[in-house]
């Protein structure tokens, strides 16, 4: 769409760049873009209304499936609010192998998120470098729990899972690689000039304006907030664990770059931690099938930030609520404060940056207009769909599948 010497560029929603849908109407003047319009909610699954017709148990495996990279930080949280509203205590042990799987996670999400973001800038060496390397991660999850995403590790009261003297070693040598490893993309991340000067200054969100937009994670962190969930508010085995919070200042995708690489870092110290001081005990206890009635919420610290859990019980082994906040739910807000002013090419590396998931952030269609707020049921939202089109000269009525 043209206006005087302003041009619409349209993206998404099904897009070659994007795994997942979403739409974003970028407006241009020559090569800047003057304003954004962030579309996401073409993926609906349900979940949150599905867990509240179904037991506690088989929930579990409907949480884990919120998101594949951050499937063992929505299972803990899960987890963690069940085990809070039944009074139930979980053995030392399992604490310690959940913060085990829970770091081996953010390494791989790590590692997945730095080469899509390499990527995305044409730096496609890296890119395979920690691919390469988030294999070795991949690898390990697989032994402890069977899959390379969904691990299955936590059930309700503990994990399922041990990691016995042979799987210690395992890591052990895991780390050991992966560690000389990071240490070259720090070499990298400070000293790799072409890198350097692509990152600087795109996407940024200052400190006050991720505090205004309530960015969580590495976006926050790379804006010098040191806020991360297991030590402001430390749960299982983090209240005995050291955790160092990484921080920038850049308060850009190149700050968010160095956060997640130095986390890498720290996560790595904390699985050896974790190992080098793994309690003996059982790893579960029982927990009564029918959950007494009130609600919580839970808090945990995953790959991508602050993830919400908000669970509500009746009494029944059927939760009677279910709410999920993941992190790129708190992380879209900014989006558009940090695309406009920006350059149509930096628009990509952008949006990765905040390492978006799409599936986890949808929940419902609420459309506004006006003073009037609108909550669509299907057929109310595919006749709004038809509509919108319609009045866009495109009748997808006529359209024969």
């Amino acid at each position: 769409m043209h206006s005087d010497n302003r041009i619409t560029i349209p993206i998404g929603p099904q897009h070659p760049s994007l795994d997942e849908p979403g739409r974003f109407d970028i407006t241009l003047e020559g090569e800047k873009v003057v304003n954004a319009v962030i579309g996401v909610g073409y993926n609906h699954r349900g979940l949150e209304k599905t867990c509240e017709s179904k037991t506690y148990v088989q929930n579990l495996y409907i949480i884990e499936r919120v998101c594949g990279i951050c499937s063992h930080a929505h299972g803990t949280a899960f987890c963690m609010a069940i085990e809070q509203l039944a009074g139930v205590t979980i053995p030392k042990r399992a604490e310690y192998i959940r913060a085990v799987v829970a770091e081996l996670e953010r390494l791989h999400s790590h590692l997945l998120w730095l080469g899509v973001a390499c990527h995305e800038i044409g730096f496609d060496t890296m890119f395979m470098y920690t691919w390469r390397n988030r294999e070795k991660v991949l690898d390990i999850l697989a032994d402890l729990g069977g899959n390379r995403v969904n691990y299955g590790v936590n059930t309700i009261g503990g994990v399922r899972r041990d990691i016995d003297a042979d799987m210690v070693e395992t890591i052990r040598k895991a780390l050991d690689a992966l560690e000389e490893e990071t240490k070259h993309y720090v070499e990298i991340a400070y000293t790799e000039t072409t890198l350097i000067s692509r990152l600087k200054g795109v996407g940024v969100l200052s400190h006050e304006d991720a505090i205004r937009y309530g960015a969580v994670g590495p976006v926050a962190r790379a804006a010098g907030i040191a806020h991360d969930v297991r030590v402001d508010e430390p749960y299982g085995a983090y209240k005995e664990i050291p955790v160092k919070v990484i921080t920038d200042t850049h308060a850009d995708v190149y700050g968010r770059t160095v956060v997640r690489i130095l986390e890498m870092q720290e996560s790595i110290n904390i699985i050896r931690f974790c190992l080098d001081n793994l309690p003996d005990g059982p790893l579960s206890v029982r927990v009564p099938r029918r959950i007494p009635a009130g609600e919580t919420i839970i808090r945990v610290e995953a790959p991508r930030g602050e993830n919400i859990h908000y669970l509500r019980s009746n009494g029944s082994d059927i939760p009677d609520r279910v709410r999920v906040r993941a992190p790129t739910e708190a992380n879209w807000h900014g989006m558009k404060h940090m695309l406009e002013g920006g350059y149509l090419a930096d628009v990509p590396i952008t949006i990765a940056a905040i390492d978006p998931c799409y599936s986890c952030t949808d929940r419902a269609i609420v459309v506004k207009s006006g003073a009037k707020t609108d909550c669509y049921d299907w057929r109310g939202l595919r006749q709004y769909g038809i509509d919108w089109y319609k009045k866009r000269g495109i009748d997808v009525t006529a359209l024969k599948v």
